[in-house]
């Protein structure tokens, strides 16, 4: 089985804005706040004083101006603004569908742009967020794939995504709202979007640190929901160092159709993937491992593959999330019919395994990873037009 896709490179790159030796304080962990306060004149005792009241400032309040953190003198508010900045990802394009998902196209440093998707459900919010530009993986079902990796995102590119959707979503506590989780209008984070978390491991930890502190944007841990592709040597860390829900891109049963859907299985296959897995340190009944499997007409679909499905996994607490395909423009794909996904469905929960279906949400947005981008390549290409050639016959200007 073969499946390829065009490949859209991110062709145009603008020259980052001069920092003017300013400190970016998002995305720093407590303690690299503390230091950097202190490499900037402050004593310990201080920096730890001022780094806990800016903190809530920035996570808490969601402020993005010094002047603003009335806590502090209005001397040092000054100096903090003459040394450092609160600087998070613009809005380049908003997109709001008919069923209320929310499809932002940010921009970064470097001109570089991202996607982040919030979809508003009965009992939750969530929001998808970005971990690189491009990625490395061509995963042939995906459009990301067919991005090249350009670079990896900061923590602060990363928290400023889950920052600038509160902005939008009025999400930063006032006087009259509670921080519960259950009361937010954004009360889950799934590192589903852009790019492979665990090829960005630090700035994806160190910005899912900031977003569980509970001091700041206080989500708990088990609202926050990483997926892999498959990166084995990665996996335990996830639950060691962030302590977030696990979820698997697997999407096949046989390795030689994986190894055309998500390429990163010829390095490390099924079986070396359940084996690590299996050996995951928080794999529990309460906190079962998210199987993502898009269904894929005539390629993954059959009741075959759902038994197979089935005995792989066995022995695994975990859950099946079935994904019908979200076609875009040239993918080499359809989507399985809707009778095929509910028999697939049947059968793992005849086994004992929830499967839910997931709805497909954003379609008139072009919600599917990697669209929006996508098209805005394909703006900018446009505008990038080269000088037309002189004909042979044609007189020098004087």
């Amino acid at each position: 089985m073969t499946a390829t896709a065009p490949i859209t490179q991110d062709v145009l790159t603008l020259p980052r804005k001069p920092s003017e030796g300013l400190v970016n304080l998002i995305g720093l962990s407590r303690s690299a706040l503390v230091q950097t306060l202190k490499e900037h004149g402050l004593a310990e005792k201080k920096a730890k004083m001022r780094s806990n009241q800016i903190w809530q400032w920035i996570y808490q309040k969601g402020v993005r101006s010094f002047d603003q953190m009335t806590n502090l003198s209005k001397d040092y508010r000054a100096e903090l603004a003459s040394q450092f900045v609160l600087a998070v990802p613009e809005v380049v394009t908003k997109k709001v569908s008919t069923d209320g998902t929310r499809k932002y196209l940010m921009r970064i440093a470097g001109g570089h742009e991202v996607e982040t998707v919030y979809i508003p459900e009965v009992d939750r919010g969530t929001l998808c967020i970005s971990s690189q530009v491009g990625c490395t993986l061509t995963c042939s079902f995906c459009h990301t794939g067919t991005q090249r990796l350009v670079r990896n995102l900061t923590a602060a590119e990363i928290i400023g995504q889950v920052m600038v959707a509160r902005d939008d979503l009025g999400e930063w506590p006032a006087a009259e709202r509670t921080r519960n989780s259950e009361t937010r209008l954004l009360s889950n984070i799934v590192l589903m979007g852009m790019g492979e978390p665990l090829y960005n491991f630090d700035n994806v930890r160190d910005a899912m640190k900031i977003a569980m502190d509970p001091e700041g944007i206080c989500l708990s841990r088990r609202r926050i929901t990483l997926s892999t592709s498959g990166v084995v040597p990665e996996i335990a860390k996830t639950a060691e160092q962030i302590g977030c829900l696990l979820a698997v891109s697997f999407h096949a049963t046989t390795d030689d159709v994986r190894d055309t859907l998500v390429p990163i299985n010829r390095k490390w296959n099924i079986e070396t993937l359940l084996a690590e897995l299996r050996a995951y340190p928080k794999l529990s009944n309460s906190e079962r491992i998210t199987f993502e499997y898009v269904m894929i007409k005539g390629v993954n679909d059959s009741d075959a593959d759902a038994r197979r499905l089935i005995q792989l996994i066995r022995g695994i607490p975990a859950k099946i999330n079935l994904i019908p395909f979200n076609e875009w423009p040239g993918s080499p794909y359809e989507r399985s019919d809707w009778k095929r996904i509910e028999a697939f469905s049947e059968i793992i929960f005849k086994a004992g395994y929830a499967s839910p279906i997931r709805r497909p949400r954003g379609e008139d947005i072009m919600a599917a990873c990697g669209q929006l981008k996508s098209a805005s390549e394909k703006i900018r290409k446009s505008r990038v037009k080269p000088d037309k050639p002189a004909s042979a016959d044609a007189q020098p200007s004087r």
